[in-house]
């Protein structure tokens, strides 16, 4: 069994009981009447403790947003009311559900608006300024079609030799 035993008592009256209590024989903390778990039966009960019921918490969960709703529709209502009355000082509170909106501070709007701005960037930058940028652009050009020439000559020359041309 137990060799050493540390015991916290709930209540300060409950010294006073223990101190009442015999010395002639030992005390047993495990009996039949008041058993205590120990190993793995305690594990056992202590995991079944721990499953929760999902109708419980089903109820639970929708009683708590019930309260989160109502909580907010009373801020909304309180600020709806507050909106654009001066406060003692004279300030007006500005928010994002005024006439102009404010952009919403989410990742996803930032990400929108630093695209727009690049756009806008792209439209601003002068492409080919100078006359010899413009003929360096046509030469370009002219080059990679008649590569891609080249290329479907190829192609058309490997399906003729297959004799899987069909030009219709």
């Amino acid at each position: 069994g137990f060799q050493v035993a540390y015991v916290v008592f709930r209540k300060p009256a409950a010294v006073q009981a223990a101190k009442a209590l015999s010395q002639e024989g030992p005390l047993l903390i495990s009996t039949e009447s008041h058993p205590v778990k120990t190993g793995i039966s305690k594990w056992i009960a202590s995991y079944e403790a721990s499953i929760v019921d999902p109708k419980d918490l089903k109820a639970e969960v929708d009683a708590y947003m019930q309260d989160y709703d109502k909580k907010m529709a009373e801020e909304e209502a309180k600020a709806a009311k507050e909106e654009g009355v001066p406060d003692e000082e004279g300030w007006v509170k500005v928010t994002r559900k005024g006439r102009k909106p404010g952009l919403p501070r989410t990742e996803a709007a930032n990400l929108r608006l630093l695209e727009k701005e690049k756009q806008k960037r792209a439209r601003k930058e002068l492409l080919n300024f100078y006359a010899w940028q413009h003929r360096e652009a046509k030469r370009e050009h002219i080059a990679q079609l008649r590569k891609k020439f080249e290329e479907d000559k190829q192609r058309i020359a490997l399906m003729r030799a297959q004799r899987k041309f069909r030009p219709y």
